[in-house]
């Protein structure tokens, strides 16, 4: 008897990647720099083997900026392939507004990032790349409305 009828189809090995959207008091999007890229980011990295999005979002903004500050609901689920990297799931927390406090608390220890602004969403499109600020501008809007937010190559699926 043969094996080959019962071989399972394909699936999918996604990338998954989490970041944190924090805001000022004005409303505005922390934005950093990445050393390593020619455009502006959101705090986050991927997700590492027997870790959850949620844990990957707290342990990359404390590796990249520093602080630990409370991160709160998922804003987006954005299932994005990319030509190059394959399949890749990424999520949004939300990291609500940063006092000043925690901002002068803001270092860069591990040598990614250079720097970082807020900056209002209307901004995005000239800092990021195409995909990363429709990401982000829907994260916005689902921190405004109290909802999480699914989307797919950056962009909410038409109704």
């Amino acid at each position: 008897m043969s094996d080959q009828g019962n071989t399972p189809p394909p699936m999918a090995t996604a990338r998954v990647a989490a970041g944190a959207l924090f805001f000022d008091e004005h409303g505005r999007v922390l934005l950093v720099k990445p050393t390593y890229k020619s455009y502006r980011d959101i705090p986050g990295g991927y997700v590492e083997p027997g870790e959850t999005p949620f844990q990957a979002c707290v342990r990359e903004v404390q590796e990249e900026l520093g602080i630990q500050p409370p991160i709160g609901d998922l804003l987006v689920v954005d299932w994005a392939p990319h030509p190059k990297e394959g399949d890749k799931i990424l999520f949004i927390f939300d990291g609500g507004r940063l006092s000043p406090e925690t901002l002068s608390k803001i270092s860069f220890g591990d040598g990614e990032l250079a720097g970082y602004e807020f900056h209002a969403v209307e901004e995005l499109d000239g800092l990021m790349i195409e995909r990363l600020a429709s990401r982000v501008s829907s994260a916005v809007t689902a921190h405004n409305i109290g909802r999480t937010l699914y989307l797919e190559h950056g962009r909410t699926l038409p109704t």
